[in-house]
């Protein structure tokens, strides 16, 4: 399978770009006096519109007709099936080994510590701010793979994947400054933590670069989209629908929702 470099460069500035999104939800915690709940709930809701659409309409449909060209129908349908499910159980396995009190899904406001709400001892604030980063990074790293694979297969596919990815990391970013910076009153750390744990974003995507690349042929490139949409599918069900009905108004996250699909739909078509 012939891969263009110039699309690789592209993939690596996408993978960049929605993890240093971390960085943006540490600015942001550091100015705002309340979190804004309702474009929260809007775009958390947004981010899983355009993650559940892509990951149906586009890739697995993508991954089962390669699969079907390689291995033939029933074969690729089998393929494609167990690969999908398998990104599915490998990032479930992942949140299961994360503590729930560290789980990037855990999503803190920024007030959260003004109400008590979060431990007021330093060195648990630290801990948390530092087991919450380390946990982001982990969560992020398969993202990372995803959308560098994305955006190598199409990168109009990798910059929509990128802006879903990005909205989700924003308030990941916040739930690691926040803890950090009322812990040590030091701005630059809190922010340095936060830009840390998004690149593992990038990170992802040079590891899936260094093995995946010198084996990617039509097989291995259709396990890995099925597998990637199983990731995506998972994490907007488990990780971005919860938390933006827990941010806001139950309808607003499906305004949202149904807006992302709309959105992706429409740049699918256009780009055909």
């Amino acid at each position: 399978m012939d891969i263009d470099m110039g699309r690789v460069l592209i993939a690596f500035g996408l993978t960049l770009i929605a993890g240093l999104s971390t960085g943006i939800g540490s600015i942001i915690a550091f100015f705002a006096k309340r979190t804004n709940t309702r474009f929260l709930s809007i775009s958390l809701g947004f981010s899983a519109g355009v993650m559940i659409y892509v990951s149906f309409a586009d890739m697995y449909v993508e991954a089962q007709s390669t699969l079907a060209l390689a291995l033939g129908q029933r074969n690729g349908a089998w393929v494609a099936a167990v690969s999908f499910f398998a990104g599915m159980l490998f990032i479930a396995v992942i949140d299961k080994l994360i503590p729930s009190a560290e789980n990037p899904h855990e999503i803190k406001r920024i007030e959260d510590i003004e109400e008590g709400n979060v431990p007021n001892d330093s060195t648990k604030l630290m801990r948390m701010g530092a087991l919450t980063a380390l946990a982001i990074a982990i969560h992020n790293f398969p993202e990372g793979i995803a959308t560098f694979i994305a955006a190598i297969k199409d990168p109009n596919l990798g910059i929509a994947i990128t802006v879903a990815v990005a909205i989700h990391n924003i308030p990941e970013g916040v739930s690691v400054s926040i803890p950090v910076y009322y812990a040590t009153g030091d701005k630059k750390k809190a922010f340095k933590l936060s830009f840390i744990s998004g690149l593992a974003e990038p990170l992802g995507a040079l590891v899936g670069f260094l093995i995946l690349m010198p084996f990617l042929n039509d097989v291995i490139f259709g396990v890995v989209f099925a597998t990637v949409a199983g990731i995506m599918v998972y994490i907007a069900l488990d990780e971005l629908l919860p938390a933006a009905r827990e941010f806001g108004q139950a309808h607003l996250s499906i305004y949202g929702l149904i807006a992302g699909m709309m959105v992706m739909a429409v740049s699918l078509i256009l780009f055909i």
